[in-house]
């Protein structure tokens, strides 16, 4: 397969929005979450410092457990003719991405609200997107968690695998995949995971800095190129992105917020966009448009990477020789 690695989130791309997501009996990210599921039964809950390091030694040991046996099929497929190893490798980034699975999601929100179904979206944005309680929202309030979701996602569920795929091939992805997996279900501030979940919130939100920002910079690239404001989508960046309690998620969000010129809003926690319009409906479906661009333009910056990482090591085995 060599030569062909900036190919690969290309072709992963296309699988998923060809594909879409396996049962979750077949999908790797649910057997991540079932195997969670089980280490946290069988731990015995301690006081503070215990509960702390149980934490950390399941978020670097899962880590590394993952990472191995990722890094092990990679070398088995690469030992394939091509295009089957092209195939193989593309298939198990695809199976990081969630592309398709979010515009789908989202889209069903937009549709309920379309036809004013208020009740409908709410239960559609509980099940598909987002864990806060969403029975008391009104349509702005569903619409605009509906869009901070798209938004978050195109950085944790689409660039930022890809970002780990570019710098370090399927083994980073998935320990990428594994932190995040651990981050969504251990990372809440509760009597039951605040020190449980402390070390994978922490992990996560390192490992989730720089694709938060280079999914903001697509975002606001990908405004300008679909007639959004693109202008709006930089300055409230720079005012709103560190008003959120996550060091990350307030990046996409914020320029998402500018370029569809809508306030979002989480009561009681942030308002980006201050004093733009509530969103409506309708802006979700252009969230979704401004994310399939933002991915279309980061992925292309990732495959320069990916090309650029790739011609160092053939130019490395060519000088040893």
């Amino acid at each position: 397969m060599k030569g062909a690695e900036p190919l690969v989130p290309w072709l992963a791309l296309v699988l998923d929005e060809w594909l879409g997501d396996p049962p979750n009996r077949w999908h790797p990210v649910a057997w991540l979450g079932s195997g969670i599921a089980k280490v946290e039964h069988w731990l015995r809950r301690a006081e503070t410092k215990g509960d702390f390091w149980a934490g950390v030694w399941v978020c670097l040991g899962g880590a590394l457990m993952v990472g191995s046996f990722a890094n092990l099929l990679a070398k088995t497929l690469r030992k394939l003719p091509f295009p089957w190893s092209l195939l193989g490798e593309a298939v198990l980034l695809k199976l990081s991405l969630a592309q398709r699975g979010l515009g789908q999601a989202a889209l069903k929100v937009e549709g309920a609200l379309s036809v004013s179904d208020l009740p409908q979206a709410r239960q559609q944005l509980a099940w598909y997107l987002v864990s806060r309680e969403t029975t008391d929202l009104d349509e702005g309030q569903v619409a605009g968690a509906t869009i901070e979701s798209v938004a978050e996602n195109t950085s944790d569920g689409i660039l930022a695998p890809l970002w780990y795929y570019a710098w370090g091939g399927l083994p980073l992805v998935w320990i990428y995949r594994f932190v995040n997996t651990l981050d969504s279900m251990w990372g809440y501030r509760n009597e039951r995971y605040e020190w449980l979940g402390k070390a994978a919130a922490r992990l996560d939100d390192l490992l989730n800095w720089l694709p938060a920002r280079l999914t903001a910079l697509s975002l606001i690239a990908a405004a300008a190129l679909q007639g959004e404001d693109w202008r709006q989508a930089f300055a409230i960046l720079k005012r709103d992105a560190r008003t959120t309690a996550s060091p990350n998620a307030g990046y996409p969000m914020s320029a998402m917020a500018g370029a569809l010129g809508v306030e979002l809003e989480k009561v009681g926690h942030y308002r980006l966009g201050k004093g733009l319009p509530a969103p409506q409906g309708k802006d979700i479906r252009r969230a979704v448009r401004l994310m399939q661009t933002a991915v279309v333009l980061g992925a292309a910056a990732l495959s320069l990477l990916s090309l650029a990482r790739w011609g160092n090591k053939a130019g490395n085995a060519q000088r040893k020789r």
